[in-house]
């Protein structure tokens, strides 16, 4: 027995003996790596400081999994037929440095950019200042040029304009401003004409239904505008803008750490620009504006994980287009005048404390009133908007979740005074809920959901599931959610004629979205390519009839929306280049029942940028920009809009080291929708309007330039 025993102790070490051993050698840039986590089937060892790490494995086929902060996952595999020792060797791929940094906080878990299973494209403060020096005025450049978003113009004769993403109306994106919506339930239209980008930091974008973490208003997706934090080091900024085309802009920006817990920055601008008649015509096809704005903001942190914001605005704007003083017109026409007058007054507040180092309590507050006086020719609108807002919400982390739970309550008012009709008041309270899950470290999934509570169009329930993978240097996200729009009867039509005109035959009906999303990211090197696969459908989206009748109404079935952006970015100091596709298929049925695409949705856009940039010196920018055909609706001169490419090139140079001039040269080949058809229309149309819808530029080519002082 004892014989036995032994011989079968020495067949066990003998077989352990022989079993094969496999060395993984992991290296970054031809150095080794320690620390990594090395997976061989189910074993899991760490690499030494020479980058190697060994293991024992059995016969057949094994897996190799190698992670390690800062750096993409990396896979390989091996068979092994024999106890012969293997050694494998693994080049990890770096994540981007300055990815390391950015912080999201659109996804409300406040994650690093590349750990977020909800996709979020960043503009950083250096792509910021690079739009800002071509548009210092407004934001309406910065967006434009993000891939899969297009600024639409909605009124040409004030300039109005509202964000498309992904093909979807201007109403279904929201925007706010460090989480907050300052700016109301009207951000879109000629909000985004008075944000101007000079005290942005960054800017965060979530494409896709995001109704599970922002509610009504968000079906297309969020804009979060992240203001600039002050610094120790006083941040004084002053810039000067002038234009061919008679505009002037002026900002001064102030931020500094006034104790060790408290810091302000402050924002004011002045912009003005006279009115353009671009084609003889005498209407003009460049509206007039004044504008001024302040913004003070108040930050808080006792260094222990309790801050606060604390920030209030006023904007004051009159802006004027229609028919040109003097201008002698056709017979058929009367002189016609336009306008708007805004003044806008908001507070807002954010504040998070952190509970036992474990939990963060956080809470945001806002209040806004907007009051506007419209002319419409011979009508005149006045009206106000109010917006107030409030949320409570408590995040923590346990063990691979991060969860966050919530409630908010807004009250949305309308109150027009001379078409009273259209007044409503909306009080939607709601809970939320969010737990994002890391499964591996390849591996992690975000689940939110949301229920509002609508005082009018009942309960709407809200979820939105996404996924974030990772293997051998891929990156993959998988988002899908639904949501919901509240419906109000200011729309992109609407807003550009006014609303005395309307009829409304029947009560509006509550739309409700779904979409869904996959992308793929890979990089090589000094080279990204993303590609984005996406669709989405309406169901009873609100329609405004323009024809023999200036009517709104739901249409009894569904806008869909189908596409895909392709996004490629190189650089290699001191250079880089973007190149960027998107194809977009919006399909809607309108009321005689036949299918068809959707007004002023390019199906082909394209984009190439290239940019020289040397710290200390300057920069040198050059962009071109393909818009394909669009359908065009109520337009007595085609059908089908001409495509059309734009050129433009930008350069800074510093001249001294508290000045910089900058130069742009917007729109070279003087693209102009006037040069193939006139923007009045022969006959005013049914909502009292003399102009077509804007499919392409109307002011042509413009240069810009203008000083910065940092002092």
């Amino acid at each position: 027995m004892k014989l036995a025993i032994l011989f079968l102790a020495s067949l066990g070490v003998f077989a352990q003996d022989n079993q094969p051993t496999v060395r993984v050698e992991v290296t970054a840039d031809n150095k080794p790596v320690a620390g990594a986590s090395v997976q061989l089937g189910r074993q899991t060892v760490q690499t030494a400081e020479d980058g190697s790490a060994t293991a024992t494995a059995s016969l057949g086929p094994l897996m190799i999994t190698v992670t390690k902060e800062g750096f993409f996952p990396a896979n390989a595999s091996i068979d092994i037929t024999d106890a012969s020792a293997r050694t494998v060797r693994i080049e990890l791929q770096p994540q981007d440095k300055v990815e390391e940094q950015i912080t999201v906080h659109a996804t409300r878990t406040d994650a690093r950019i590349q750990d977020s299973p909800l996709r979020v494209e960043v503009l950083n403060r250096e792509e910021v200042e690079e739009k800002m020096l071509m548009t210092p005025g407004d934001i309406v450049m910065m967006l434009n040029e993000m891939g899969g978003m297009r600024v639409q113009t909605t009124s040409p004769s004030l300039g109005a304009a509202s964000v498309r993403m992904q093909g979807m109306r201007g109403r279904y994106t929201k925007f706010l401003s460090d989480g907050l919506p300052l700016f109301g339930q009207q951000g879109a239209g000629l909000g985004l004409l008075q944000i101007p980008p000079v005290d942005l930091g960054q800017v965060e974008v979530i494409k896709g239904n995001s109704s599970a973490l922002y509610g009504a208003g968000a079906m297309a997706g969020v804009v979060n505008l992240i203001a600039r934090r002050p610094s120790t080091e006083p941040i004084r900024e002053f810039l000067f803008n002038q234009t061919t085309l008679g505009g002037t802009d002026a900002f001064g920006f102030y931020g500094k750490q006034l104790t060790e817990r408290w810091g302000m920055t402050v924002l004011g601008s002045g912009d003005w620009q006279e009115r353009k008649d671009r084609d003889g015509d005498g209407w003009a096809d460049l509206a007039g504006y004044s504008r001024g704005l302040v913004r003070p903001r108040f930050y808080w942190d006792n260094g222990h994980g309790r801050t606060a914001l604390l920030t209030g605005g006023i904007t004051v704007e009159n802006r004027a287009g229609g028919t040109m003083e003097g201008a002698v017109l056709p017979a058929t026409q009367q002189p016609y005048r336009e306008a708007l007058d805004t003044r806008r007054y908001d507070l807002g507040g954010t504040t998070q404390w952190l509970i036992a180092d474990r939990y963060v309590l956080a809470a945001r507050f806002s209040t806004s009133r907007q009051q506007h006086e419209h002319q419409f020719g011979e009508v005149r609108e006045r009206d106000s908007h109010e917006l107030l807002f409030g949320e409570v919400s408590l995040r923590g982390a346990n063990g691979s979740h991060t969860w966050v739970i919530g409630a908010a309550a807004e009250r949305d008012a309308y109150r027009p005074k001379d078409v009273p009709r259209f007044a409503y008041t909306y009080i939607t309270p709601g809970i939320f809920l969010q737990d994002d899950l890391t499964v591996t470290p390849w591996f992690s999934v975000s689940a939110s959901a949301r229920a509002d509570f609508h005082n009018q169009y009942g309960t709407f329930f809200s979820p939105r599931l996404s996924a974030l993978l990772r293997w051998a240097g891929w990156t993959s996200r998988v988002s899908a959610g639904q949501g919901f729009f509240a419906p109000t009867p200011l729309t992109e039509e609407t807003e550009a004629a006014g609303l005395t005109r309307l009829q409304m035959p029947t009560p509006l009906r509550a739309e409700r979205g779904r979409s869904a999303s996959v992308d793929l990211t890979r990089a090589f090197g000094p080279v990204s390519l993303t590609s984005t696969f996406f669709a989405a459908n309406i169901r009873n989206p609100i329609f405004v009839n323009r024809g023999d009748a200036y009517t709104i109404s739901n249409l009894n079935n569904q806008t869909t929306n189908r596409g895909v952006e392709l996004l490629g970015t190189w650089r290699k100091a001191p250079f880089s280049a973007t190149a960027s596709y998107t194809y977009v298929r919006s399909r809607e049925q309108e009321t005689s029942g036949m299918p068809a695409d959707v007004p002023l949705t390019p199906r082909h856009s394209l984009g190439l940028v290239g940019v020289w940039e040397q710290e200390g010196k300057g920069r040198l920018g050059i962009e071109c920009y393909y818009t394909g055909q669009q359908r065009l609706e109520y337009d007595p001169y085609r059908n089908v809009s001409k495509p059309y490419l734009i050129f433009g090139i930008m350069g800074e140079r510093r001249v001294h080291k508290h000045a910089r001039l900058f130069l742009n040269l917007e729109n070279l080949t003087n693209i102009r929708q006037t040069r193939w058809d006139p923007l009045l229309r022969p006959n005013r149309g049914s909502d009292g309007r003399w102009t077509v819808d804007a499919w392409a530029p109307l002011d042509g080519r413009v240069i810009n330039g203008g000083i910065r002082f940092n002092f």
